[in-house]
């Protein structure tokens, strides 16, 4: 009998020019995942990238907390935090009251980032990002333990600590060998652009004597999935909002290693990419048993709350229930007629 695949939601929050308002779309985040939540969706994924003109989501830990408030059960997953750019300290207590705020439900990502705007921002250089990785997580380690500890020159100590003990797990993402190793290192565990990573990861902690962790590495699936009883209907209506995506993050990528975002010409060109899905609920349910895993990203680029709508209800209406049936019913039928 395989596991029950993982269904979750997912959000960037751009809200370009052509698409629909950013007020619109937090409302109908937060209201999704409060629907999604009481009909069986495992979790939603927030990332984070700061000085983008089309309002890429800055500040996850804010909606997370919101979204924590509208929901009991779904994982808060931040992925990623870009740790260089906070003060390590004062991003140990929200966190630490996200997850009081959520009773335990985060789950934590950080990452380095790539983008030179986003560092000059804060008057951070980019160059010092190892550094400024290391001693963000260890700050978190240590103010998670309620103790008091020296920090630049003082000793400080964080309360409230977390729900979650001893603390919240630190994942590291990443898309360099460098990484990985720092990964192995300090994090308690890797979530990569790539298997060979992911190798590179688990090779390194055997080097060093510690056990393998239970998660599973980051799934490098398609970029956008949504469930439609009509494809050719939807993607004419996503089409132009998967091409904003699509072709931001190239050019935000470009030179940067890993990067799995190439620019494309026009929407036919990226749809035959297979980097966005537009699935019947019958592919979805193949897809997620293949995969192990469904995510949807309904407001994508700015999409119109309405079209998302219609994929998160086909998921919760049409899919869930056929994983289940495949994953336990099928096992119970059968036992039923032997």
């Amino acid at each position: 009998m395989s596991p029950m695949p993982t269904v979750g939601l997912t959000y960037d929050m751009r809200a370009p020019a052509f698409g629909t308002p950013a007020p619109q779309l937090y409302r109908a985040a937060i209201e999704q995942c409060r629907w999604a939540d009481s009909r069986g969706f495992d979790s939603v994924t927030l990332s984070e990238h700061h000085a983008s003109d089309d309002g890429y989501l800055p500040s996850p830990i804010v909606l997370g907390a919101a979204i924590g408030g509208a929901t009991e059960r779904m994982l808060i997953r931040l992925q990623v935090v870009l740790l260089p750019l906070y003060d390590p300290l004062r991003l140990a207590e929200d966190l630490a009251v996200l997850d009081l705020s959520c009773t335990g439900r985060l789950r934590l990502t950080v990452g380095a980032g790539y983008r030179p705007e986003e560092y000059a921002a804060f008057g951070q250089d980019m160059r010092h990002r190892p550094s400024l990785m290391e001693r963000g997580i260890e700050v978190l380690k240590r103010a998670w333990t309620g103790e008091e500890f020296d920090y630049e020159g003082r000793r400080v100590r964080v309360l409230p600590r977390p729900a979650q003990h001893p603390r919240p797990r630190i994942a590291l993402g990443g898309a360099s060998p460098a990484a990985a190793r720092r990964a192995a290192r300090i994090a308690d565990d890797f979530q990569p652009l790539g298997a060979r990573l992911y190798e590179i990861y688990l090779e390194t902690l055997d080097e060093l004597g510690k056990p393998h962790p239970p998660t599973g590495r980051l799934d490098n699936g398609p970029q956008f999935v949504h469930v439609s009883r009509d494809p050719e209907r939807a993607w004419a209506q996503i089409a132009p909002h998967a091409l904003h995506e699509s072709n931001s993050y190239s050019r935000w990528a470009a030179g940067a290693r890993g990067g799995v975002y190439a620019a494309a010409d026009d929407a036919e060109q990226l749809r035959t990419s297979g980097r966005y899905l537009v699935l019947d609920p019958d592919e979805a349910v193949e897809l997620a048993m293949a995969r192990g895993t469904l995510t949807v990203k309904p407001l994508m680029g700015g999409l119109d709350p309405d079209v998302g709508w219609e994929s998160v209800q086909l998921v919760a209406d049409e899919v869930l229930p056929r994983l289940t049936i495949q994953t336990t019913g099928a096992a119970d039928h059968g036992d039923q007629h032997s």
